[in-house]
């Protein structure tokens, strides 16, 4: 019998994914300022998440690495942090008293779990995660570009169930317009390569606020541009477009 497998979107990258009985949260994201904006309802406060066995986060970027929310809501910080070295130095300074760094490749255990971090690239150092209990395998994306790298995934790992993957190609206009998370295209290209069972876009919601995207960010906001490419790129793939709270089953 397949090890039970589903997720949950709290919003934007804030994630709570479920293999068996354990229970992972990425990319933690609970507040909002005058030009980060969830653009869509919170499916949990901090808490009302329920016993968590580990967190994941990809990079220091507030709109993932909200640790402030986490600490100001009684979050138990003996509760396993993994992420890169810049993520680290944070959590430790935040008070989280078991904190663990891994970089591409690199790989960590809580009970059952295992979490490896695989290469990520964006406006500051980041990594993706590729998650493991049973015989279940999860990819999580962060808000990465696509690098090559990645499409070598099923090879490493075996057959992936669950793909999370950011689709909104955002853009920062100060910096030339440069594009620093992978875009709908981009993104059911790696659908393509990896063929999960499953795909979850995330990461389309977000927005900079009205003046904040006129001067500072651009991008999609819609994920049926995801769902109509990977019809393209990766028909059979199953596409989920779930609202905050929804929970996806997967097979």
């Amino acid at each position: 019998m397949s090890t039970p497998l589903r997720v949950t979107r709290i919003g934007h990258a804030c994630q709570l994914i479920e293999l068996g009985g354990l229970r992972v949260l990425t990319d933690p994201w609970f507040t909002q300022t005058a030009t980060y904006y969830p653009g869509e309802p919170l499916a949990s406060a901090v808490g009302a998440l329920g016993r968590v066995d580990a967190v994941v986060v990809s990079h220091e970027h507030y709109d993932h690495c909200d640790l402030d929310a986490l600490v100001t809501g009684g979050f138990d910080l003996a509760t396993p942090l993994i992420g890169p070295g810049t993520v680290a130095a944070i959590a430790r300074d935040k008070g989280f008293r078991d904190v663990r760094v891994v970089e591409a490749w690199e790989a960590t255990t809580i009970g059952d779990l295992t979490v490896t971090a695989a290469p990520g690239k964006h406006g500051v150092h980041e990594v993706t995660f590729v998650l493991q209990a049973g015989e279940r395998t999860v990819f999580f994306g962060g808000d990465s570009l696509r690098v090559p790298e990645l499409d070598t995934i099923p090879d490493r790992f075996g057959p992936v169930d669950l793909a999370i993957l950011p689709t909104n190609g955002l853009c920062v206009r100060p910096m030339n317009d440069r594009q620093v998370v992978m875009d709908a295209e981009e993104a059911a290209g790696l659908t393509a390569a990896l063929r999960p069972a499953v795909a979850v876009p995330h990461h389309y919601a977000f927005h900079s606020g009205r003046l904040g995207d006129r001067m500072i960010t651009r991008g999609d906001r819609d994920p049926r541009h995801y769902a109509d490419a990977v019809a393209r790129l990766a028909p059979g793939v199953d596409v989920r477009l779930v609202l905050p709270g929804t929970p996806v089953v997967v097979p």
